[in-house]
């Protein structure tokens, strides 16, 4: 509670506490990254007080309640105590109330139902702090209810037990959740299940709760492409870093079609590339292969197809499905820190040789290029302009047409 911009609001606001994660994140003794605020006050009412307390006061939410507090460019999201009227698994109807323990019983989980105050006391209406330090994910009384009112919560389920989950998980949660989804196919969006996998994938480890999910049919729901959580575990336990979309990538099943769950899930453009390239790269190197490999050139068509691919991240890919040993040392020889190769010719060094602009001109700079790849990218632009005299059949450079690799070839009867 020490920030600023918490501490303002909290101040600016009678009887207002601190709720939901960062209550959560603060018992567990986690970092806390954003503070929610909750008031026993009508939303026009704490704008007003907000205000008049020096705060921004953006209205993003005004018609469910929400302002957003800004002090310092830092947010803080400010909502009206809510008690529901009408929920039909996606939005909710809601109603302002001053009753702390209705809006709490609106919430999702019992961990996630605490608030707290500026000066560190706590409610917990249903046992959440119990719960979080036995490691339990409980919904808010009935399973079911809090599932029909929101079925993306089964997602959310999962992807809370992946983080705080100890033990086996609660039974009557699971039964609740493979009744429910038929409801979560029919009524979450896309765009929503993405949300939900970004947070959930970086978990420490998150391939028991996939698995978990795949029992209960969740995981067919959320990724009908196809899906392999014990590969995900076993490339976690060798390494894997926590990025959503490469962890993704590996759990994705090799005959998924990756173009179609970037749509359907409506990955932004850069996703929807990244994951393309993941899943079908450039032929990558293997260890079994590595010796010889042209690396270089290899790099050059990672970064040409997705500038947004580390090099190091496909091979972890073909791990997955390979398996086998070397890769680790495979990914260290990838990933120096220079720069990716970068093709070191433009079309205006080919129009000063003489060649007008138009489809000639593109043609000989895509042999050109090819040609520098089969180098393995070390022709230089000066051996990369002798090879275009040779093909255009003109005089070379001083040492002539260089070959490929950029080894200069000498003129016939020097």
């Amino acid at each position: 509670m020490g920030e600023a911009a918490p501490a303002a609001v909290l101040a600016a606001l009678p009887g207002a506490r601190a709720v939901g994660g960062c209550v959560r994140d603060a018992l567990a003794g986690r970092p806390v990254h954003d503070v929610d605020v909750a008031a026993p006050l009508p939303s026009e009412a704490i704008a007003e007080r907000l205000r008049a307390a020096g705060l921004k006061v953006f209205e993003t939410g005004l018609a469910h309640g929400t302002v957003t507090a800004v002090l310092r460019r830092v947010p803080v999201e400010v909502t009206a105590l809510r008690r529901d009227l009408v929920t039909d698994g996606r939005h909710a109807e809601v109603a302002w109330t001053t009753d702390w323990r209705e809006d709490a019983a609106r919430r999702d989980f019992s961990f996630n139902a605490m608030s707290m105050d500026a000066e560190g006391r706590i409610w917990d209406y249903f046992g959440g702090r119990e719960d979080l330090a036995a490691g339990r994910v409980r919904f808010v009384g009935d399973a079911a209810t809090r599932l029909a009112e929101d079925y993306l919560r089964a997602l959310r389920f999962f992807r809370f037990w992946a983080r705080y989950g100890q033990g086996a998980p609660d039974a009557a949660a699971l039964v609740a959740i493979r009744d429910a989804v038929p409801g979560f196919r029919a009524r979450i969006a896309p765009e929503r299940v993405w949300m939900e996998l970004k947070r959930l994938l970086p978990a420490p480890d998150p391939s028991d709760a996939l698995a978990l999910m795949a029992e209960v049919g969740l995981l067919q729901a959320v990724l009908p492409e196809g899906a392999v959580p014990d590969r995900l575990g076993r490339m976690i336990r060798l390494g894997l870093p926590a990025d959503p979309l490469l962890r993704l990538a590996v759990l994705l099943a090799e005959d998924a079609d990756a173009g179609a769950l970037a749509t359907r899930l409506r990955l932004s453009g850069e996703e929807r590339t990244r994951l393309a390239v993941l899943h079908r790269p450039p032929e990558p190197p293997n260890p079994a292969t590595a010796a010889g490999f042209p690396l270089r050139a290899w790099r050059a068509r990672l970064h040409a197809a997705c500038r947004h691919v580390r090099p190091a991240e496909p091979l972890w890919v073909a791990e997955a499905r390979l398996g086998g040993s070397g890769w680790d040392m495979l990914r260290q020889l990838v990933e120096p820190g220079d720069a990716e190769p970068d093709f070191p010719l433009l079309g205006r060094d080919l129009m000063a040789l003489g060649l007008p602009p138009g489809p000639a001109l593109g043609s000989l700079l895509g042999k050109l290029r090819a040609w520098w790849l089969a180098g393995d990218c070390t022709a230089d632009r000066d051996a990369l302009l002798a090879e275009a005299g040779r093909l255009l059949g003109k005089p070379g450079t001083a040492d002539g047409p260089a070959a490929p690799g950029g080894a200069p070839r000498h003129a016939e009867g020097s």
